[in-house]
């Protein structure tokens, strides 16, 4: 018997982190109550301590949920590459708003929009460095993704942290390694610098309506419009992690629309040998995939 009941615990915690999703809330925010679906890979040693991606999905601030059938296929495929998928709500500031976040939308709004987005992705990467024992994530490894908004939210959050975060001490300890964003664009490139830019991997349309695939204003409003505001798209963030000689998988399609903010199941597989060379294994690789769309 007493040899017994070590072999059965050793099951039982076994069991316990096989677990395929997990749910937690890592802040509540007035009415909203913000959690994060952890995914982890069937068999998952006691002691193993494995990437992240964190992701962050789309819908233009209004609408969209971590849990959507294309974001738990996302998790799932990263937990059977060896990794852990964690999939998180945040603050939807934009909807029911009448004047959504297209070019009727202030400008300043806009950019407290993308603020508040930064701040609750924090707080979620924050939540899940301090459980990052019972989550058995290696932090060193946290990869920042995100989808549309949620591209457009991530690339800020690890690119202008400085910009955006008033109390930056109380994340001293979030440190990102690598970036996987989805038809996205930061508020301004030139924050990106050699102490801050990281491995990432774009997927941009030439002919994105909503977010500009270089530099070019928000939605392409006009100049007149509340909702004026420049932002830096996917080829402009490339070429500036070119000239630093970071390195970067930048897929850009010619003709292709915002249809690139979907999550690019058929490149996975490109995407996490990418982060492997990378982001496990330090290299610095720079490839740039041009295809044309499809009729």
């Amino acid at each position: 018997m007493k040899r017994i009941l070590p072999v059965l615990l050793l099951l039982f915690v076994l069991q316990i982190s096989a677990q395929t999703k997990r749910t937690f809330t890592y802040a509540v925010k007035g009415k909203d109550t913000l959690k994060l679906d952890v995914y982890t890979p069937e068999i998952l040693r006691p002691n193993d301590s494995l990437p992240v991606l964190l992701w962050m999905h789309g819908g233009g601030f209004a609408g969209g949920t971590r849990d959507n059938a294309a974001e738990q296929k996302l998790c799932e495929y990263v937990a059977n590459r060896g990794y852990i998928g964690i999939s998180i709500s945040y603050r939807l500031l934009r909807k029911n708003q009448p004047t959504g976040f297209g070019c009727d939308c202030d400008n300043q709004e806009k950019i407290n929009t993308f603020k508040q987005a930064v701040i609750d992705y924090f707080d979620a990467a924050k939540y899940i460095v301090k459980n990052a024992k019972s989550l058995q994530i290696d932090t060193s490894k946290l990869i920042a993704g995100g989808s549309s908004a949620g591209a457009e939210a991530i690339l800020n959050a690890v690119f202008m942290r400085s910009y955006f975060i008033d109390d930056l001490k109380q994340y001293n300890d979030i440190n990102f390694a690598g970036v996987l964003s989805l038809a996205g664009a930061l508020v301004n490139v030139d924050y990106i610098t050699k102490s801050n830019a990281l491995p990432s991997v774009l997927f941009h349309g030439t002919d994105d309506n909503l977010v500009p695939f270089a530099t070019a204003p928000h939605h392409y409003c006009d100049p007149s419009k509340a909702g004026y505001l420049i932002l830096d798209g996917s080829a402009t963030i490339a070429e500036k992690l070119s000239e630093l000689e970071v390195a970067y998988y930048f897929h850009k399609v010619k003709g292709g629309r915002h249809e690139l903010s979907s999550i690019q199941f058929n490149e996975f597989d490109n995407i996490f040998d990418f982060f492997a060379k990378t982001v496990l294994n330090s290299e610095v690789i720079q490839t740039k995939i041009i295809k044309q769309k499809k009729p």
